[in-house]
């Protein structure tokens, strides 16, 4: 289809290099681009194909005669080598709709501001248990084009981030779920909700009237935004009450008792459930529709919603030391998700936060840090925003800058019977590589205590 077309790839990392490996298969003249340093063993990857790449640096003569650009997610639409192509109306593209074009499985994509990885693993989880042919891919795993580039699947579970969806044009996901929306990433929309909004949304566009569509009906700017765009396919909302028409099809609770509303509808009790708390009972509703659309027997999907493992750095548990639980959040990147965590908990927290601030609002948080918060741990290079939002909430406020001596200080303040809550509700880059760096830091930390 694109054979002997010119293709750059910007970024050597999981997604760049799954993707310049598959365009090469597929006949491209592939030449790969990271204006940082690229990981050894994507070097090696590149290497073994004799993929051109080069690193610390964006060589543009190499570049002229691109007819398409795949992007990393984390480079921005404002890079200058992103402006560079599009004044030269060069198609910009992500991984995914790369990939997408090789594939001829059904896709699942899931985005959502929280919540995306869990739901996505408990899909893919659902989906193999019962048998089905499937792959997982996207902002979790390997890249879907790597894993294309070795065969296919008949189902593909997809995380979608904001940013690898701002490069999705012609894909077309037969189901899409969308969890929820709350700011977050507002530094790479121009401080603008609805811009984020708009890339959210985006998850349903091209969908037709046979393709699914499930999403959370208690979030107003899903429920406003929808209206507004329309949305040609079939709809399932998902809702933690039994909504008004009781013939809707989708998802609610009622009674403690959660029920998927379709065809032979599946019945079970909320304390059955593998993940407990308010956001995860959603989590459950999604993906539990998600394996009705796919007609899996009820059997199956109960069975499935009851024996999957926490997912690592989501409110994991790491250990118990001395009556002292220590709760490894770290995925937690934005407000809302620590809204979630701080939600959950009941017993008295001491709250580790802080990292890059990405235009965050921490005023939701104030009434859960007066009532259940007695010290926080700032764990980030500028921690003046949260100091004047909580310094006068709780008694005791700290600053660290590693994550050892976060847990050492939490351990020193906390006593038995009490919880320390890693939940930064920020990224990870001030300190750490990424979020997993963050986590699992604070759990080695852990295990020295």
């Amino acid at each position: 289809m694109k054979k002997n077309k010119n293709i750059v790839i910007l970024g050597g990392g999981e997604s760049g290099t799954g993707a310049a490996i598959l365009a090469n298969k597929h006949g491209y003249a592939v030449f790969l681009s990271d204006y940082g340093s690229i990981k050894d063993k994507y070097k090696e990857m590149l290497s073994e194909e004799k993929i051109n790449w080069e690193e610390g640096k964006h060589t543009q003569t190499e570049m002229t005669d691109a007819t398409e650009v795949v992007k990393s997610p984390g480079i921005p639409e404002s890079s200058p080598i992103i402006k560079y192509f599009l004044e030269l109306g060069i198609p910009v593209i992500s991984e995914i709709e790369f990939a997408a074009r090789y594939t001829q499985g059904k896709l699942i994509g899931i985005t959502g501001t929280n919540g995306k990885t869990t739901t996505t693993l408990l899909t893919y989880h659902i989906l193999k248990n019962a048998g089905v042919n499937v792959g997982l891919a996207g902002n979790v795993g390997q890249s879907l084009a790597l894993q294309l580039a070795s065969g296919d699947k008949d189902v593909w579970v997809l995380e979608l981030s904001s940013f690898q969806l701002d490069g999705m044009f012609d894909t077309k996901l037969d189901i899409a779920i969308l969890l929820n929306i709350t700011a977050d990433h507002l530094d790479r929309y121009g401080y603008e909700l609805q811009n984020y909004i708009d890339s959210k949304f985006r998850i349903i566009q091209n969908q037709t009237s046979t393709d699914a569509f499930i999403y959370w009906a208690e979030d107003e700017t899903i429920t406003k935004n929808l209206q507004e765009k329309g949305h040609s396919g079939r709809a399932f909302p998902f809702s933690l009450n039994q909504p008004a028409d009781s013939a809707q099809k989708g998802a609610y609770v009622d009674n403690n008792q959660f029920i998927i509303n379709l065809k032979s509808p599946l019945k079970m009790s909320i304390q059955d459930l593998a993940l407990q708390g308010r956001h995860n009972i959603m989590n459950s509703m999604a993906s539990g529709v998600t394996g009705k659309l796919l007609q899996l027997r009820n059997e199956s999907i109960r069975n499935s919603l009851t024996d999957f493992d926490t997912v690592e750095h989501r409110l994991e548990l790491v250990a118990k030391v001395n009556g002292i639980k220590f709760i490894n959040d770290s995925k937690a990147t934005n407000v809302n998700a620590t809204w979630y965590a701080l939600e959950s908990q009941k017993e008295t927290v001491i709250w580790i936060v802080g990292g890059v601030d990405k235009g965050n609002d921490y005023a939701d948080l104030i009434p859960l840090v007066e009532s259940k918060v007695k010290a926080i741990i700032c764990l980030g290079t500028d921690n003046k925003k949260l100091i004047e939002t909580f310094g006068d909430k709780v008694k005791f406020i700290h600053e660290v800058n590693t994550a050892k001596a976060a847990v050492d200080v939490a351990y020193q303040v906390a006593f038995d019977g009490e919880t320390v809550l890693l939940s930064p509700a920020c990224a990870s880059f001030d300190l750490f590589e990424n979020y997993e760096d963050r986590g699992r830091q604070f759990k080695k930390a852990v295990k020295t205590l």
